[in-house]
């Protein structure tokens, strides 16, 4: 069993509420969601307005098919185009 977990990491840009973060983070959030099967969460910063960071982990049976699976995160993260991302961070274990 293989588990990968990724963060990301944004600059919320014109936000001046929790209220308006929160929109913006439940919607990156509902598109990665709708297009991977990951559980991913707002993991911190979360009384930041200008800061979002999100987490996510999945499950699989193999390195490299976790590996290119959280490049796909990544790269639809980047590409959502609601916030600046920052800096992403990967772990990959083997059980």
């Amino acid at each position: 069993m293989v588990i990968g977990t990724g963060k990301l990491i944004y600059r919320l840009h014109d936000c001046h509420s929790l209220k308006g973060k929160r929109s913006i983070v439940k919607s990156i959030i509902r598109r990665i969601q709708n297009n991977f099967n990951v559980s991913i969460a707002e993991v911190g910063s979360n009384d930041v307005h200008q800061k979002a960071e999100i987490g996510f982990a999945m499950v699989g049976n193999s390195i490299p098919l976790i590996n290119s699976k959280i490049d796909m995160v990544f790269n639809m993260a980047d590409e959502i185009g609601l916030a600046e991302l920052m800096d992403t961070e990967m772990e990959i274990i083997s059980l």
